[in-house]
């Protein structure tokens, strides 16, 4: 079904898009309620300390404004982190769902070790460790599916052989399958949080007005929607990204002098 909107948000020429439905799977209010909890910008895990590279870009004047920072999101969702964290986050949950702890290790071990520079592992990491501590202190997940079965001996902190480090989208997907959250719900609401974070870092640094950073956000909903579809179809042998730029200015980030962000 075709739904016409009057301007696009960004460039305020007509357009006419397709209204495609962000999920499919039914969503719960609880389950909604954790979604948002979690993904939440007042989540403690650091995420607003974090520009995936935009800063740098932005010192380079790539981005300037509103219609540029779109364009840079939108390859970095479909070329980059966006696309593959899905791809991590869905395995993550179908492995934890079938009790599968050895393929969740694994893909512990292939989310960290895909970052392409020093801080993109340190912001896939960080954020990863610091969501798992997080639920486990405050959001434990209850009952005894496999999926929390999982969950409870990956973060036994009594068990040696624990995990020290979690890359950001196995953790989300652990605690989500854990949680029996929906998987396309799940994806959506990660690349939303994604987004927004990016988002907030530019409105900081280029610096843009809040309203151009909501008019992105807007503008983003159907390429997030196409990138969940494809992303959950993928499996891991799709693996991968595309987004050289990105990754080249996240290593030129490392040794800048001075700097808002982490990475």
């Amino acid at each position: 079904m075709a739904m016409v909107r009057p301007t696009d948000m960004i460039t305020g020429t007509k357009v006419t898009i397709m209204d495609i439905r962000m999920t499919t799977d039914a969503v719960s209010s609880a389950a909604l309620y954790r979604l948002l909890a979690f993904l939440s910008p007042a989540f403690p895990i650091g995420a607003y300390t974090h520009s995936h590279g935009l800063e740098q870009v932005i010192e380079e004047e790539e981005v300037t404004d509103a219609q540029s920072l779109k364009i840079w999101l939108e390859d970095i969702l479909r070329f980059g982190a966006g696309r593959s964290d899905i791809i991590l986050a869905k395995e993550t949950m179908l492995a934890a769902t079938r009790r599968d702890e050895g393929a969740v290790r694994d893909l512990i071990d292939l989310g960290l070790a895909l970052q392409p520079s020093r801080e993109r592992h340190l912001e896939t990491s960080a954020q990863g460790t610091a969501f798992i501590d997080a639920v486990v202190k405050a959001w434990s997940p209850e009952g005894d599916s496999p999926a929390a079965r999982v969950f409870a001996s990956l973060t036994d902190i009594s068990s040696q052989n624990a995990p020290k480090s979690w890359p950001y989208p196995v953790a989300v997907g652990l605690t989500a399958a854990a949680w029996n959250l929906p998987t396309d719900a799940t994806a959506t609401g990660l690349l939303h949080a994604f987004s927004a974070n990016i988002i907030s870092a530019a409105v900081r640094a280029v610096p843009l007005g809040q309203s151009d950073g909501q008019r992105v956000l807007a503008a983003l909903e159907e390429t997030i929607a196409e990138v969940t579809r494809e992303a959950l179809d993928a499996g891991l042998d799709e693996l991968g990204t595309c987004s050289f730029l990105a990754d080249i200015a996240s290593m030129a980030h490392e040794t800048k002098y001075s700097r808002l962000f982490r990475s």
